[in-house]
């Protein structure tokens, strides 16, 4: 395998706050990896650097080999990026397949319709109401569209940031195994997730992040047997 992402001694601030403190870590192609920790733990802060909506204090992110931590962000889409962000941030007054038709807006090329096709066939919910408004669905079906909006960019990379926040459990259990489906697909996947269960149960690698820092590493199956993760993140004593 290839690392298709590298992060490498990434430092971010927010005014004199640092918020990632020189973390280090590698995205292999293929691969689903998992960031997981508390709230405040620098999670978000370092995918919305990644993607390039927060330029970083310090350190290097690379992205098939090529430097994007001063591209634009829509330019980091264009490189094959795509980020499905916190609270979904859908618009809500845009019908199901306007919303879908964005993720698209890197695109040149003449298969739009048929990745159209592909999301409606991922999840048929949108596909059965792509003329309704996005407010109107329920939070997991928002994810859902999220998701799917995020898939219409082709990204090599799809990052998911707290996709099951707030769902109930059978519709998180869809999610999670829409994130695998994914992956066998072959799309690699960057998964920040409050459930490390959940997370690490489907993670090919875990990274354990505590106030800006990683502090724990190893596959996902070797940290869900981890005493220090399953004591902090997995109600388990």
């Amino acid at each position: 395998m290839t690392a298709m992402l590298e992060v490498k001694d990434l430092k971010v601030a927010y005014g004199k706050i640092l918020a990632v403190k020189k973390i280090s870590f590698s995205v292999e192609e293929g691969q689903v990896v998992t960031l997981i920790g508390t709230n405040g733990a620098g999670k978000t802060t370092t995918l919305r650097t990644i993607s390039g909506l927060i330029r970083p204090s310090s350190g290097e992110i690379l992205f098939q080999g090529k430097r994007i931590d001063a591209v634009a962000a829509h330019e980091i889409v264009a490189l094959g990026v795509a980020h499905s962000p916190e609270g979904r941030k859908i618009f809500p007054k845009m019908s199901i397949e306007e919303n879908l038709l964005l993720g698209a807006f890197a695109r040149r090329d003449g298969e739009i319709r048929k990745d159209l096709d592909a999301a409606y066939d991922l999840f048929p919910i949108l596909g059965e109401r792509r003329n309704q408004l996005a407010g109107t669905f329920s939070g997991g079906e928002q994810q859902m569209l999220a998701m799917s909006r995020a898939m219409m960019s082709r990204p090599k990379l799809l990052m998911l940031d707290e996709p099951s926040m707030g769902l109930s459990p059978l519709m998180m259990k869809v999610i999670m195994s829409t994130v695998k489906k994914l992956q066998a697909q072959g799309t690699t996947i960057l998964l920040v997730e409050q459930n490390a269960q959940a997370a690490l149960s489907l993670a090919d690698h875990g990274y354990v992040l505590e106030v800006g820092k990683i502090v724990i590493k190893g596959t996902g199956k070797d940290l869900l047997v981890n005493d220090a993760v399953r004591k902090a993140y997995l109600g388990e004593d």
